[in-house]
């Protein structure tokens, strides 16, 4: 069980900002920028590399919600990024699919 299952089953406290039947999203613990916020699927996919056409529903509710948040915190005007890290060589750290957003600072390129 990762710790993203574990702050979905309410066993680890969170700074949750969104949250629905499908979809969690809440403050990063080790932020990259002012505003790092993880959003996450409920139902545990490995990253988007393991995710299947069935979970195409899944994946465009996923990018929404970014939008969403992007929105409720001032963000959307100037910009943000999105990151999905895909296994060890992309820098996933934790093996449930979530997405980054980052932002209120300038970010650079590459991001690599």
């Amino acid at each position: 069980m990762t710790i993203f299952q574990k702050i979905i089953d309410k066993e680890i406290p969170a700074n949750i900002v969104y949250e629905d039947e499908v979809a969690l999203a809440f403050h990063d613990v080790h932020p990259q920028a002012p505003l790092h916020i993880l959003v996450i699927p409920k139902k545990p996919i490995v990253n988007i590399a393991t995710a299947s056409v069935e979970d195409k529903s899944i994946l465009g509710h996923l990018m929404l919600v970014c939008a969403e948040i992007a929105r409720s915190e001032g963000v959307a005007e100037d910009g943000y990024r999105l990151i999905t890290n895909v296994n060890s060589w992309g820098g996933q750290s934790v093996y449930h699919l979530h997405i980054h957003l980052l932002a209120k600072r300038q970010m650079g390129w590459p991001p690599g």
